[in-house]
């Protein structure tokens, strides 16, 4: 038996015989040509054969995975057209007086080497395509034509890396698993495996020399690693293992695709709550509607100086795709409070729930502020974005971050960048918010009411004191009166009103809230299935 581990792309767990794709890549051969404009033109016919086949793994995606996946055909087919790319094979071909084929190679290796030493991890990941479509036109130079795998039975894929040309082009009922040496969290392959639902690990330091197809293979994806030939006592482990995840997933069959109706007809719609690129695999194995909270100031949390405008504009864009064109509700930092980075130098407060956080820190340093709303407006190009804003007490202050919205608006069209304005709302938190909900109501989109500080501010209790536990009551009459209040107001003005506190979560007041008229309700994942079952057997008139 031997383990290895590795970064787990999708969490799951499967067993069964390894199919071992050992590459066998030619070395291209250099020739000397006669006519480079010859040459030339049969690299235009291979690209234009290559950009069928690319044509037909995209409509294949879009069947599979969904058009926001599906794009990244779209991408191969534009590299395909790209000037500084062809350019450089045209003139490896004239100056060189040398064969399609080399040019080809050496340039994919030039424009590889290149995004491999990107600082940005998105960009790095985009080596591995531009390595992928440079081979695939080698191989249409050559006359050849892709082909998937031809196992006849379910295996665990063990390769050095795998393109998305080469996991689309694979029968997905006929893969259990993927384990790769190398490969990115943020490749195109790892979306792909995410938005199939398969189990998959990267970066697992295999030599793939020692290994054999057949091999009985467990990848867990849960404890992050794969084993080889495992012992009789390590198997029975597994299945067990896999037995209760079909049983969970018996459940999760029975209630996939079903509306969040009542018995007597209401509905509701049931979203997820986020912190992470990460956690979009639990919002679609769980069916949530869309994502109704993600809390962006994670990205701030996990690192030791500010994200850059591209480091938040790829995860927030990765989020926008991986969920197609469900809605994505991403809340701009809320940092302060029991959220704290030292790089922010915010200093210490007496009382840091009642001071200088969220909004607050935004608007009085408009440097950080712009730099997300920049990535997000940018980012709401790739799927159905909307914005919240936390810790809002007044119009005025809806006001001065519109008006800060605007110059960013103003800033990417005058470069040129494309970007659209989402919808924006606010997080209703504060006792201040629900007594003016009705005025609000006028300037925003939406509501979001976050329950935890709500319940908090309201019967002045800290909810981190465990001194205090008897006395923090989200189910005080006080903040189901405030709940009614915001969600009537919002609905007089024509705007949705949902929860994405923890009471959303709360089956003991499903029913209330689908009386008060909520629209929607945003929990944790692993609770959107419970809170639907609760929602089916309901019956609001009662």
């Amino acid at each position: 038996m031997k383990k290895y581990k590795g970064k787990t792309v999708y969490r799951g767990i499967a067993t069964g015989p390894a199919l071992v794709m050992k590459k066998n890549v030619d070395s291209v051969k250099r020739y000397e040509i006669a006519d480079a404009e010859a040459e030339i033109a049969r690299v235009s016919e291979a690209a234009e054969v290559l950009q069928g086949q690319m044509r037909k793994l995209y409509d294949k995606a879009v069947r599979e995975v969904g058009k926001a996946s599906a794009e990244i055909f779209e991408g191969y087919q534009m590299m395909l057209e790209d000037k500084d790319y062809l350019d450089s094979i045209h003139n490896i071909i004239r100056h060189e007086m040398v064969n399609a084929e080399y040019a080809v190679a050496v340039t994919g290796d030039h424009f590889s080497e290149m995004f491999s030493h990107m600082d940005d991890e998105y960009m790095k990941a985009r080596a591995a395509d531009v390595k992928d479509i440079s081979n695939r036109l080698i191989r249409s130079l050559g006359g050849s034509q892709d082909v998937g795998s031809a196992s006849a039975d379910p295996v665990v894929i063990v390769a050095d890396d795998l393109s998305p040309g080469e996991m689309m082009q694979m029968d997905k009922s006929k893969i259990l698993a993927i384990v790769t040496v190398r490969g990115s969290v943020d490749s195109h392959t790892a979306i792909l495996a995410r938005m199939m639902n398969i189990p998959a690990l990267i970066g697992v330091p295999l030599d793939l020399e020692e290994l054999c197809s057949g091999m009985i293979t467990v990848v867990d994806g849960f404890q992050s690693e794969v084993t080889f030939e495992p012992t009789e006592e390590e198997r029975g482990r597994v299945e067990k293992i896999i037995e209760e995840e079909q049983e969970k997933k018996k459940l999760l069959q029975m209630l996939k695709g079903r509306e969040n109706r009542t018995l007597d007809g209401r509905t509701i719609a049931i979203y997820a709550n986020i912190g992470s690129v990460a956690d979009v695999e639990d919002v679609l194995e769980n069916d949530a509607g869309g994502i109704g909270l993600f809390r962006s100031e994670f990205l701030y949390l996990e690192r030791s100086d500010f994200p850059s405008e591209e480091e938040q504009f790829h995860v927030y864009r990765q989020v926008l795709q991986n969920m197609a064109e469900k809605k994505v509700v991403i809340r701009t930092l809320d940092i302060g409070a029991d959220k704290q980075a030292d790089y922010f130098n915010l200093g210490k407060e007496e009382n840091p729930a009642l001071g200088y956080r969220a909004i607050r820190i935004c608007l009085d340093r408009p440097d950080i502020f712009k730099t997300q709303l920049r990535a997000l407006l940018r980012a709401a190009v790739y799927g159905n974005l909307a914005v919240m804003y936390p810790m809002i007490t007044s119009v005025e202050e809806v006001e001065r971050i519109y008006a800060v919205v605007d110059e960013v608006c103003s800033e990417l069209r005058e470069k040129g960048i494309p970007y659209r304005k989402p919808e924006q709302g606010i997080m209703i938190e504060t006792p201040a918010a629900v007594m003016i909900s009705d005025d609000l109501a006028q300037v925003v989109d939406f509501f979001s009411i976050g329950t935890n500080d709500l319940t908090q501010y309201t019967l002045a209790v800290d909810r981190r004191s465990e001194r205090m536990d008897a006395y923090y009551n989200p189910h005080h009459k006080a903040i189901l009166r405030m709940i009614k209040m915001v969600t009537d107001n919002a609905h007089a003005a024509g705007k949705w009103v949902g929860i994405c506190g923890e009471l959303g979560a709360d089956v003991e007041l499903t029913g209330e809230f689908l009386r008060m008229g909520v629209d929607e309700l945003s929990v944790a994942p692993s609770m959107v299935l419970k809170v639907r079952q609760r929602v089916r057997e309901t019956t609001v008139k009662e």
